[in-house]
């Protein structure tokens, strides 16, 4: 059995406090709960109508779940004596506890005492609202919802937040999502939200999950997750706080500038197959999607309207997104031209005008027309008009029911998209539901939807990806101690990386000895500067003494010597590498475009530790850089293959050495194909007294 079977799915409840504790009481026996609800108040011989008991030990049984409303002080009585009790879990309401830590040194403390005292019976919370099973009719849930019960026989999404007012707005909704389960983590003091999801997607009624998340419980237990939900054909979709953190900490690397938190959050949810939607509309349309239709087997999209104005609405909202509307093959074009008129442009979107308007056999032979180009999700764009102020829906329905037609004729997957949320009412939403048909509720969130399945699908056909290495998560080093570049760059040509030969000079003379000793043309640089280019503290191209001379005088008072370097020559683009170490996933990566304009770009994808060359070839895929290392507009193709080969290396050494704190390779110069790809400069940052 799940931890966590009796407490989702209790045939007994008991519930602790005063008003609150009513209110929970009276929502399940509202919606028609059928198990044991057992009050328990001090003074009080009945509560909503129910017998009360003075305490857990007069309680008629061992209850599967309890509601605990009290203070958190008494929170931590009562937690101890329902887990003698042998309960199946609880609910903590009360606050108070480590969310108070910066203001109230108890609440540390006794976060920790609630966790002594629960022992191995799950607790959800502290601070949190509770669960909310529309399945059952169990609601461990102290204020209103907007959600009503499944049917028997019925099924549904589950919604898990660390927010208990998100949770309350997301069960007014009235898009015509149906659910299953809702629940609020809280503080997640000792089940956390991975834990939580766990627990829901084993229930057959369960068909997607939505996780509203502020911050990971377990890495682990996430990957845990993410590969039941993948056994069991369960897409998850996310929405993650934190995009627009403020307070990044201090660094002198450009990766770690580019390189937040939440970047890292991103890359691992995306390494798991989550698909993560930045906004609530958008979070709804795609579980309502997944529900329906589950996973998308691509991104390819047909629309159908019967004005230009949303076939141009689609066609712009399209665009820069990896959904978007194939045209059509000429064999496919005439087969939608056979079912329209001479004056209808056949394209994709479709306006297929209003000629056919309310001629259901003709709106079928078009939309079959157009659904047999295999498209992995077929759109309708359909604005019901308001049923209070107008007189006739009829002709709306006939296309629902020529679309209707034309997928179960192809066996394919359709939506009705809305171009306002509000021109498609809650009843019209929860029939199409039923239709097998997904109703979206407007255009942009609607394409946020299909990407995110489409995301879902695609990356399952992917192998599942290794465990995140962790093993450097944790407490930033204290002190740390930055490497000139002439140190740096020693260890890693130890490490067999592609560097250009180097020899670190004090003088003038020094450095014109080198550069003899080298080959022109040469790099000149300072060292124990970090940003080189900010403070002109780099000469590059220079092909004779004199010209080394006099940038050496130059270049000597701006740092703590020299370092001369054979110039790299024949390079094609730039690229940033560089690592980090996130507190939760352990060292992370960055791969974007490289240079001195590196964070004025922001062309950057971020992964995880370890990493496949097939990761690293799609990172650069993503690119906007990519197609110059593929030879834009007659230039020459950069040696792709060498770029993947040095940025494995790369990542290898970082995870050799935990010491490492901080490695920005900017720029590592991807010469033209059979040339290779060299790192140019190398800025590293190590622990006190740790070697690297």
């Amino acid at each position: 059995m799940n931890k966590l079977e009796r407490l989702l799915r209790p045939n007994s409840v008991a519930v602790f406090g005063g008003k609150q504790a009513a209110t929970v009481i009276a929502q399940s026996i509202k919606m028609g709960f059928a198990g044991e609800i057992w009050p328990v108040h001090p003074t009080k011989d009945e509560v909503a109508g129910r017998r009360a008991y003075r305490s857990v030990a007069e309680l008629p049984g061992s209850p599967d779940a309890a509601w605990v409303g009290v203070n958190r002080h008494l929170t931590i009585e009562v937690i101890r004596a329902l887990a003698d009790r042998n309960a199946g879990g609880a609910v903590c309401f009360a606050a108070g506890f480590l969310e108070t830590k910066a203001n109230d040194e108890d609440g540390e403390r006794l976060q920790a005492e609630l966790v002594a005292a629960a022992g191995e019976m799950p607790i959800i919370g502290p601070n949190c609202y509770g669960l909310i099973n529309y399945a059952d009719g169990a609601l461990l849930w102290p204020d209103q919802h907007g959600g009503i019960r499944l049917a028997e026989g019925g099924h549904g999404v589950g919604i898990i937040t660390q927010s208990s007012s998100i949770a309350i707005s997301m069960t007014m909704q009235k898009r015509g999502l149906p659910i299953a389960f809702l629940m609020t983590a809280g503080n997640q003091a000792q089940t956390g939200l991975s834990e939580i999801a766990l627990g829901l997607i084993e229930d057959t009624r369960v068909t997607a999950l939505g996780l509203h998340i502020e911050g990971f419980d377990s890495v682990a237990g996430f990957e845990r997750l993410a590969a039941r939900a993948r056994e069991l054909r369960k897409p998850i979709v996310s929405m993650k706080a934190g995009r627009s953190e403020q307070a990044r900490r201090a660094t002198i690397s450009h990766t770690a500038s580019i390189a937040g938190s939440d970047a890292a959050s991103g890359a691992f949810l995306e390494r798991l197959g989550i698909a993560r939607v930045n906004s609530l509309p958008a979070f709804i349309e795609t579980l309502k999607l997944l529900h329906v239709t589950g996973p998308l087997s691509g991104y390819r999209l047909s629309s159908m309207s019967y004005s230009g104005g949303e076939a141009s609405i689609m066609a712009d909202t399209a665009e820069c997104r990896l959904v978007h509307f194939p045209c059509l093959t000429e064999e496919h074009r005439a087969r939608v031209r056979a079912t329209l008129g001479p004056l209808v442009a056949v394209a994709n979107p479709l306006d297929y005008n209003t000629f056919t308007w309310n001629n259901q056999p003709a709106l079928t032979a078009t939309f079959t027309a157009m659904v047999s180009g295999g498209f992995d999700l077929n759109m309708a764009v359909l604005d019901f008009q308001r049923p209070d102020r107008c007189s006739n829906a009829g002709p709306y329905w006939t296309i629902v029911r020529a679309f209707e037609a034309a997928l179960a004729t192809h066996k394919a997957k359709g939506a009705i998209v809305t171009s306002l949320h509000e021109n498609m009412p809650e009843d019209y939403a929860a029939e199409l539901v039923a239709r097998g048909i997904t109703p979206l509720f407007g255009v942009p969130e609607a394409l946020d939807a299909a990407e995110a399945a489409a995301f879902i699908g695609s990356a399952w056909r992917e192998p599942t990806a290794q465990a995140v290495n962790i093993a450097s998560s944790g407490t930033r080093a204290l002190g740390r101690v930055t490497l000139d570049e002439a140190e740096a760059k020693a260890r890693l040509m130890e490490a067999g990386l592609p560097l250009p030969k180097g020899i670190r000079a004090v003088s003038a003379v020094e450095a014109v000895s080198s550069s003899e000793a080298l080959g022109f043309p040469i790099a000149l640089k300072a060292l124990g500067v970090s940003h080189k280019s900010d403070l002109g503290a780099v000469r590059l191209n220079l092909r004779d003494a004199a010209s080394i001379n006099s940038a050496a005088r130059d270049l000597l008072p701006l740092g703590s010597g020299l370092y001369v370097e054979r110039m790299i020559c024949d390079g094609v683009a730039e690229l940033i590498v560089g690592f980090t170490r996130d507190p939760i996933f352990g060292v992370v990566m960055t791969l974007g475009s490289g240079g001195v304009l590196v964070e004025l770009l922001r062309d950057s994808a971020t992964l995880m530790l370890p990493t496949t060359h097939n990761d690293i070839e799609a990172a650069l895929r993503g690119l906007k850089l990519y197609p110059l290392l593929e030879g834009y507009r007659g230039r020459p193709k950069a040696d792709v293959t060498a770029a993947i080969e040095a940025i494995s290396g790369i990542a290898a050494f970082v995870q050799q050495y935990a010491a490492i704190e901080e490695l920005d390779i900017n720029p590592l110069i991807v010469c033209a194909e059979g040339k290779g790809a060299w790192i140019a400069d190398a800025l590293l940052v190590s622990g006190e007294n740790n070697d690297v």
